[in-house]
C-alpha cells in the first residue's frame, strides 16, 4: 500500500509518517527532504526562484511522480500542506491506488508542538513563547481554514485530537484497517 499523509504545517506529519512506516515496515519518504536530495539545494533556494509557491509546486511536483513511479507499493511520503493542491493532486490522481490521510488537529494542540527550521533544516530552539504563542495560534488557525479545503480530498480524515505521536499511530492504524476492510482492498504485510 502507498500512503500520502497531508496537514498543516507542524500537525505532525513527518514524525507521524516516519513512525507510521516504521511499524508497518515500509519505506518513508519526507517530501520536502526528497525536494532537497533530488535538487541538490535547500528548499529556500528553491523557492526564491519563483514568484510564489504555485511556481515552486510546478517545478518540484515531478519528484512526487517519480517516487510513486519508483515504489509501487509499502511507502509513507509526509507531503508539504499544499500537498493536495493541483500540482501534486493531479499525479496522486493518476494512482487510484493511493491511500491519502489528512492529518488534523486543533490549533491550540499544534503550537505546543510547534518547530522552526532555518535554510538548511537545521531547528531553530526557542522561538515560541508566552508572549508570541498567540500569534503563531492565530496564523494556525488561518492555515487550518486555508488549506482545511483540499484536506477534503483525502480519502481518511484524521484528528489527532492532541494525541501523541505513538498513540496517533496506533489509532491511524486501525482506521485504515477499517477502511481497507470498508472498501474490500488489500493491504501489503510487511508487518508480520
Amino acid at each position: 500500500m502507498r500512503i500520502i499523509l497531508v496537514g498543516i504545517s507542524c500537525v505532525g506529519k513527518s514524525t507521524i509518517g516516519e513512525l507510521l512506516a516504521k511499524k508497518l515496515r515500509y519505506k518513508f519518504f519526507d517530501f520536502d527532504f526528497e525536494v532537497e536530495e533530488r535538487m541538490g539545494e535547500h528548499i529556500s533556494s528553491i523557492k526564491n526562484r519563483f514568484f510564489n509557491e504555485y511556481g515552486y509546486r510546478e517545478e518540484v511536483k515531478h519528484i512526487l511522480r517519480d517516487i510513486l513511479l519508483e515504489h509501487k507499493d509499502d511507502i509513507v511520503i509526509a507531503m508539504p500542506p499544499s500537498g493536495l493542491f493541483h500540482s501534486y493532486y493531479a499525479i496522486i490522481k493518476k494512482h487510484p491506488d493511493v491511500m491519502t490521510i489528512a492529518l488534523k488537529d486543533k490549533a491550540k494542540n499544534i503550537v505546543e508542538r510547534l518547530t522552526f527550521y532555518d535554510d538548511e533544516t537545521k531547528p531553530i530552539y526557542n522561538v515560541v513563547n508566552e508572549n508570541n504563542k498567540h500569534l503563531y495560534y492565530e496564523d494556525l488557525k488561518k492555515d487550518i481554514e486555508y488549506f482545511g479545503r483540499t484536506f477534503k480530498k483525502a480519502k481518511i480524515q484524521f484528528h489527532l485530537n492532541g494525541m501523541n505521536a505513538n498513540d496517533s499511530v496506533e489509532a491511524l492504524i486501525q482506521l485504515i484497517e477499517q477502511f481497507i476492510k470498508k472498501h474490500n482492498l488489500t493491504q501489503s504485510t510487511n508487518n508480520d
